[in-house]
């Protein structure tokens, strides 16, 4: 992606938004959504232009022929960003790319139901013609130097093709041309990390509606001190989703800290918390939630403090504690990071700033886009301690920011208390960037009818009530 149209990027946001009633994050209101008929015509539009790129990536990755296979009852997760976004039916669906040479990208589709759809990005075979006498013939046609296929990746969406369809490839090709088999996984990795300019106001609006859903779980009219369970506030987040008619990518998580109690740990990690928890007054809470909407994923994660009686405000050491994980999150994204960097080199930096700080931290940052867990550079500890897990951060990739840092609470007595953030954020020439402003103070609850609010935080933060949710 070149730079010129990522410097471009802000004006042409203000102008998209212009047209929305929103200018970029400053304003709550919240986004209108697009019809899943409206969804799946810009999804095209942006389908036609990822082709455009391909040709080129193949050619970086030495790739000659790109084959995915989509199974009826077993989707292969790259279909619906390599193909008009629809479902298939059929019993196999194959989708070749070939770089023909001269003749640019060739892209053959192979369906038991063609329409007209498919026509508008693939050529077609003519009514009859078996996919393994056009795939024989492709291969014949063009010698591909290699054909890369979804296998020997250490991802799900590098490594999907079945057994079954592997040997179907091999039949139909020929058993010279399984010499020639390689893994996508480098191509996979670059086509699904290249994001490109027109998602970008699509993608802020997921991410606004993220934080909304989250505003709303954490609010009064959801969680009342001493009734409402863990279990209670992950089932409104379902709901939710379903009356607006978007999905999420994995189930959403919530975790209590509790002053005199030791949270339970999992992974390393605070364990989230068994729904029949009872959320108390003076509970600390933390949501970790995401979104699925346009064939994008949010991942968030906010906290929430619920007022003592006669409290009117976090106490000064919680809102220390996040001020701690406010100062990990610009050592990060403001002083580390940098397209052409490698992930390790900004984890190694990021820490070290920590370290000299005093700040107990823990940094576990991974891609988003067209997954939740995306393909592309995760700064995290594998990065720095494995150098193959290293890699290059590009220009306009989209990440989860997602860190903590553990801080003794004078107030708790000295115990430690976890604060932990996570927010979608795009790669520019000065470093990540939020598409939508950080929680810099916690979400309060527990004051009769004036829940919503946030606390005063470690910058002075101003109050925010809850809004009305979009409707479709």
């Amino acid at each position: 992606m070149k730079s010129a149209k990522w410097a471009a990027l802000p004006l042409l946001l203000l102008a998209a938004c212009a047209t929305t009633g929103r200018q970029g994050a400053a304003d709550d209101s919240p986004p209108r959504l697009m019809s899943w008929s409206e969804q799946i015509s810009e999804r095209e539009a942006w389908l036609e232009k990822r082709h455009g790129m391909l040709l080129d990536m193949m050619r970086r990755h030495g790739v000659g022929m790109w084959v995915v296979v989509n199974e009826e009852f077993h989707d292969d997760p790259l279909t619906q960003f390599i193909a008009p976004p629809r479902p298939y039916a059929g019993n196999r669906d194959i989708f070749v790319f070939v770089d023909a040479g001269p003749e640019g990208l060739k892209r053959v589709a192979l369906s038991g139901y063609s329409e007209a759809t498919l026509a508008r990005f693939f050529e077609l075979p003519e009514e009859g013609r078996k996919p393994q006498e056009v795939l024989a013939d492709l291969n014949t046609r063009y010698q591909p130097r290699t054909i890369a296929l979804g296998i020997g990746g250490k991802r799900g969406v590098t490594r999907s093709l079945t057994k079954d369809s592997y040997a179907f490839l091999v039949d139909s090709l020929g058993a010279e041309a399984e010499a020639r088999f390689v893994s996508a996984a480098p191509l996979i990795e670059e086509y699904l990390d290249t994001r490109i300019p027109e998602e970008w106001l699509h993608y802020q609006r997921l991410v606004m509606l993220t934080e909304a859903v989250v505003k709303e779980a954490f609010s009064p009219e959801v969680v009342v001190p001493g009734k409402t369970t863990v279990g209670d506030v992950r089932r409104f987040l379902y709901d939710r989703l379903w009356a607006l008619g978007v999905d999420t990518w994995f189930q959403p998580d919530l975790r209590v800290q509790r002053k005199g109690a030791d949270g339970a740990s999992s992974r390393g990690f605070l364990a989230p918390a068994k729904e029949d928890v009872v959320i108390l007054r003076g509970d600390l809470l933390h949501v970790d939630f995401g979104i699925t909407y346009m064939g994008l994923n949010s991942d968030w994660q906010k906290m929430a403090y619920v007022l003592n009686e006669g409290e009117t405000d976090a106490p000064e050491g919680l809102k220390r504690a996040l001020a701690n994980t406010i100062e990990l999150q610009d050592a990060l994204m403001l002083r580390a990071s940098r397209p052409g960097r490698t992930s390790a080199q900004v984890y190694t930096q990021t820490m070290a700033e920590m370290k000299e700080k005093g700040i107990e931290a823990m940094v576990y940052s991974h891609p988003l886009g067209n997954q939740g867990h995306a393909l592309g550079a995760s700064i995290d500890f594998r990065s720095a301690s494995r150098q193959e897990e290293a890699k290059t951060l590009r220009l306009g990739s989209y990440i989860a920011i997602e860190l903590n840092t553990a801080t003794s609470v004078p107030e708790w007595d000295g115990q430690k208390v976890f604060v932990m953030q996570e927010d979608p954020a795009y790669l520019t020439e000065e470093g990540w960037k939020f598409f939508v402003s950080r929680q810099e103070s916690f979400y309060l609850l527990g004051r009769d009818g004036q829940g919503g609010q946030r606390s005063q935080g470690a910058k002075g933060g101003k109050g925010v009530t809850t809004r009305g949710m979009p409707m479709l």
